[in-house]
């Protein structure tokens, strides 16, 4: 069969996404970098101006995108909706973490479902010359919100769980590894993608006024258990899971997220040094470069080790 020739791929950036863009683009010969004059006005208003737009008429177009913070994003979108009208014969959107997919849940009246909010701003991108907007995204927070987004674009779901599975592969005590899952949505999520490994399932429970963590099905003894879930925050719950999981016999205790948002830095809470006794904290800590912010801000910090989605992205790209 003759082998399929890759398509040409101009891919743009956001400014905090460069060093994952160039890392996307060594995987490739068929990726080239483009860039973006991303300036400001005197009144803080965004004062863009994309490069050589007449050079990518005709040409396959993406734009890696890191909606880190608000204050970022409306430039963002401002890039994003005018790329496609340069017309170019396709474009593709990536948004490793789609940041208000936590923030999905109506529980009383008055409550603004964001993540509906931002999937509704996504789906009006204008459409190029070769149709609807391709959306790739990783690990979104609930499956639900795939039907968040409109007919005019095409959401397609990646995930970051190959990039942990191989880094297991690589431990010394790979064939002694339980997967662990902070509670039912986390199971739900990941589990058909780690089903060939012993599981532990925990869950918040009530005891007085107080929520606590507890082993719900499956047995930390003597296992190396790595938790696993789409993103953490505070880091509250992985916290209190790695007391149980260790306090029921866990020989080591490792996590996995694909998204590390930690606000307000609060991956400072598992630093190496934060703990007297190693031997009873995280082996490892893995996270993707989906928030580039936080990459960059533990490289080198243990038990921190960032696993790079820039494969899996160039991948995506010739989807």
């Amino acid at each position: 069969m003759e082998k399929r020739t890759k398509k040409l791929i101009h891919l743009f950036h956001c400014a905090e996404a460069e060093e994952l863009a160039r890392k996307v683009a060594e995987q490739s010969d068929a990726i080239q970098l483009r860039s973006i004059a991303w300036r400001s006005f005197d009144d803080g208003f965004p004062n863009l101006f994309i490069n050589d737009a007449h050079g990518i008429r005709g040409q396959h177009v993406a734009f890696l995108a890191s909606f880190s913070s608000p204050a970022v994003i409306f430039e963002q979108i401002s890039a994003i909706f005018a790329l496609p009208k340069l017309f170019i014969a396709s474009f593709t959107l990536v948004l490793p973490f789609f940041p208000t997919g936590s923030f999905e849940r109506m529980e009383e009246e008055g409550d603004v479902a964001t993540a509906f909010t931002m999937a509704r701003i996504l789906s009006m991108i204008p459409k190029s010359r070769g149709g609807p907007t391709s959306v790739v995204i990783y690990d979104i927070h609930a499956l639900q919100e795939r039907f968040y987004f409109g007919d005019d674009v095409l959401p397609c779901f990646e995930t970051g769980i190959p990039l942990l599975l191989q880094r297991l592969r690589q431990l010394p005590d790979a064939d002694n590894i339980t997967i662990a899952f902070p509670d039912d949505g986390a199971w739900k999520r990941f589990h058909k993608q780690l089903q060939h490994f012993p599981m532990i399932v925990c869950a918040k429970v009530r005891e007085g006024d107080k929520r606590i963590v507890r082993i719900k099905e499956g047995n930390p003894n003597g296992q190396h258990v790595v938790i696993v879930d789409d993103l953490v925050q505070s880091g509250g719950t992985l916290i209190e899971c790695q007391k149980v999981l260790a306090s029921q016999g866990a020989a080591k205790v490792s996590a996995y997220v694909t998204h590390g948002v930690f606000p307000k830095q609060s991956w400072k809470l598992f630093l190496q040094n934060n703990s007297k006794d190693l031997s009873n904290w995280f082996t490892y800590f893995w996270i993707t470069d989906s928030c580039p912010l936080t990459a960059k801000a533990i490289a080198d910090k243990p038990p921190f080790e960032v696993l790079s989605l820039a494969s899996s992205i160039a991948d995506a790209l010739q989807i």
